[in-house]
This record gives structure tokens, sequence and C-alpha cells, in this order.
């Protein structure tokens, strides 16, 4: 089955040329099932880019899926168009009656602020609370994670010395986790954050179901309502190598990006060496919402 997005999103090209199979209104209404409904609180800049990288991972299921996009309420983007926005996503006052079986808060370059001194954190904390009474099963991306990590849990992060910049391999902790079901040993996860967890404040209401040598990657909460990635199997092949581009012309000292470039050779092109893993993983993650979510949307949460 394929995932449905608005008709005329610009994602929508860029995935129907890669072949993901994307349904438009008038198919979906024809077919006698209920599509799961999945939420995507977008906060990245580059929101086409971001909504596009989900989508790719998203449509591959062979469930049919409603993509809603959904911002933060009272946030103007000064990388998108407020026209753009009001075609394409909903504040998240506009969605917040709503049930949803799955549901994904994304990073945000804004991990060097303490989480107070963000501005829409109020809303933030609303929108988490929301999560546990609204919505079957969240994940919770790099700074999504960090923020559900120290509100739901009390786990504290800390600055690294150095930025966390490249593709890493890392340890399947928990194999038969659902969401981790098929992964090989040591797959190799993109990397990009300032920012580590103190081991020692994970309790035991948290998993450990990835780590590294670099830090923790994704954790799970014991109680089935969430998972934490604080990594980027979404991004494309791209992602590092334009973050590190544009790092260079800022005048920062970023260092190569470790594993990325072909004999580290930052003119080559980088080749995507963890797209099974991330596809396998947003499989995962849709067939067990969908194997364990009500077929009421009104009984979610209850």
């Amino acid at each position: 089955m394929p995932i449905r997005i608005p008709d005329n999103l610009p994602a929508r090209k860029t995935l129907e040329a890669e072949g993901v199979n994307v349904m438009d209104s008038s198919r979906a209404a024809r077919q006698d099932i209920r599509p799961l409904e999945i939420g995507l609180l977008n906060l990245m800049p580059n929101k086409e880019r971001t909504e596009t990288q989900f989508s790719r991972l998203i449509g591959a299921t062979p469930l049919q899926v409603n993509l809603s996009l959904v911002r933060i309420t009272d946030h103007q983007s000064k990388h998108t168009s407020e026209d753009y926005l009001n075609s394409f996503y909903q504040t998240w006052e506009e969605v917040k009656e709503r049930k949803f079986d799955g549901f994904i808060v994304t990073g945000a370059p804004i991990a060097h602020m303490p989480f107070e001194a963000v501005r829409y954190w109020p809303e933030m904390l609303e929108i988490m609370a929301w999560t546990r009474t609204n919505v079957h099963h969240t994940m919770f991306i790099c700074w999504g994670a960090q923020a559900a990590l120290h509100h739901f849990h009390g786990v504290k992060r800390y600055r690294m010395d150095k930025k966390a910049f490249g593709v890493f391999r890392h340890r399947i902790v928990n194999p038969y986790a659902p969401v981790l079901r098929g992964m090989s040993d040591s797959p190799l996860v993109p990397v990009s954050r300032y920012n580590d967890i103190d081991r020692q404040s994970v309790g035991e209401d948290l998993e450990v179901l990835v780590d590294s040598d670099i830090g923790l990657c994704m954790l799970g909460d014991r109680g089935g309502k969430a998972v934490y990635f604080l990594n980027h199997l979404e991004y494309d092949n791209r992602s590092l190598a334009d973050e590190y581009e544009r790092d260079v012309q800022a005048g920062l000292e970023t260092e190569l990006p470790v594993n990325l470039f072909p004999d580290n050779d930052p003119s080559a092109e980088p080749e995507n060496r963890w797209r099974s893993h991330a596809h396998l993983l947003f499989q995962n993650w849709i067939n067990e919402i969908y194997q364990t979510t009500p077929y009421d949307l009104d009984k979610i949460g209850g």
C-alpha cells in the first residue's frame, strides 16, 4: 500500500521519481480499510527536505498511511515561506483534538540552548504530554529525543568536547526489540550532534536498544509508548555533506565527516550505507503500530 500525502506537496515528485507508491485522495477513498494516521511534527528549518526524508521511509510500508504534516503553532519559520506552511502544514493547535496511531517529532538546530530557553518550549511540553493521551506510539528524533528523555525520564545531557559527525558503527543491544527485527549486528548510522546522554541518568524505565562507542543511539520506553532515536537514519546521501559545506563556509573548524566521503575526498559523492537499515527501522515501527493500535481511533490513549 502507498503513502497518502497532499496532492501538490513538492516531495511527491521526488518520491514518485524514486518509485515510492504515492496515493491521491480519490484513490484512497475507494479502499475499504482504515489507513494508519501518522503525524510528523517538523521542527527542522528546511521543511521540504525533512518531510521528503521521512515520507520516503514511511511510504515504503505495505500499509496505507495518511501522513499529516504538523508545525509549532506560534513560530515564524525563517527558511520556509508562510504560504508553503499554510498550504501543507497544520499547527499543533489545529490537530491537538485528533488521535494518531503514530507520531514523529524531529530534531531542531537548537541543541546549544537549555530546553527552557527555547521559545516554543511551553508548547513542546503540551505536545509531549499530548502524545501520551492522543498517540499510540511516538518516535522522537535527535533534539526531539533529547527533549522527551529530559521531560519524561529526567535524563541529563552534556556538551561533548567536539561534534560527533559522520557515519559510525553501532551495536544492536536488544535484537529482539520489535523495532529492530532483522537489523544486522553492527549497522552504520549517520551522526551529527554536539550533545551526548549522561548514561548514569538513564533509569530502569528506559531500555538501551542501540549503542556505540561515540554515545547512545536509541532507547525505548519500557511503558511501550515511545522510542528515542538520537541520530539520523532518515538522512539522505548528502545531508552530512551539505552540513559540512555549510560549516566550512561559516568559518567553523568542522572536521571532515567520519566514513562519509570515499577516500575522505570531499569532492567525491557520498555513498549511502545506511539506507536499508533506515527502511527496516521504519517498516518495523509501522508494522508494530499496525499490530497493536486499536481499530477505533477514539480508543487510543484509553
